[in-house]
């Protein structure tokens, strides 16, 4: 499906899958609900990286909406970094990953947007006491007990990213944890609401250039999260090493009044 014409015509089984997404889907904007159509593409893997979206000529066309409309929906999945424009080319679905910093999502939820098979390597995966900054971080007493997972993180069975998580034990049950924490954190009702993210750019370690199956000394991206619940108590402390040639991490700014 990968098409280098800006104007090529889509396949119809695609259109079709996209008028079907459509149905019934609320009061949401127009573009919203096209965005929202779109990502589910991508989620089923319809479209998947590196595939061309549809034209805005053929979007107009399966949805009666106005060039507009379709521009902006296309807009909102560029600003997700599910989408990518190429200037004389069109829009294609992302192969490099651009993670937006004002979106709180995990790495399971991330990859299964972009239409990408989730798996891990576990490398720990215990419930233990606190060490001293574990409990600064996450406002434990000595008492209290944490569950430690450290993994390999692949997409379609490439390795992306190192992850080492610490969620207060009360907060999970580790024997049904599947592929995402968040999702075992939700289930538990401990689910964060917000995140500070704290990134550094560094370079491959051994340890992480195994792991990652990349060259000692390749660009690495540090990036160490502490979440926090509706509340305001904390809930979360991940560090994670990410490979430097396939993420690149996006914020948007706006001029402060």
């Amino acid at each position: 499906m990968n098409q280098p014409a800006a104007d090529a015509v889509a396949e119809p089984s695609l259109l079709e899958a996209l008028a079907a997404r459509m149905q019934g889907s609320g009061d949401q904007p127009l573009y919203l609900r096209l965005a929202t159509a779109l990502r589910g593409l991508i989620e089923a893997g319809d479209l998947r990286g590196g595939d061309a979206m549809p034209s805005e000529r053929d979007l107009v066309r399966a949805t009666n909406f106005s060039r507009v409309t379709v521009r902006k929906a296309v807009d909102e999945l560029c600003r997700e970094g599910l989408v990518a424009r190429r200037h004389g080319a069109g829009s294609f679905v992302t192969r490099q990953i651009d993670q937006p910093l004002s979106v709180l999502v995990g790495f399971s939820e991330d990859m299964k947007r972009r239409g990408a098979k989730v798996s891990s390597r576990v490398l720990q995966k215990q419930i233990c006491a606190p060490d001293p900054s574990d409990m600064l971080k996450l406002g434990l007493s000595p008492a209290d007990q944490v569950f430690r997972l450290a993994r390999v993180r692949l997409s379609d069975g490439e390795p992306l990213a190192i992850e080492n998580a610490i969620v207060p034990a009360y907060a999970i049950d580790p024997t049904t944890l599947g592929e995402s924490l968040y999702e075992a954190l939700r289930a538990s009702g401990h689910m964060p609401a917000r995140a500070l993210q704290r990134l550094r750019a560094a370079v491959a370690n051994a340890d992480e250039a195994r792991l990652l199956g990349v060259a000692l000394g390749s660009p690495i991206l540090h990036i160490e999260r502490r979440a926090f619940l509706a509340n305001g108590r904390p809930i979360e402390i991940t560090t994670s090493s990410y490979r430097g040639d396939r993420y690149d991490f996006i914020a948007e700014l706006t001029l402060q009044p």
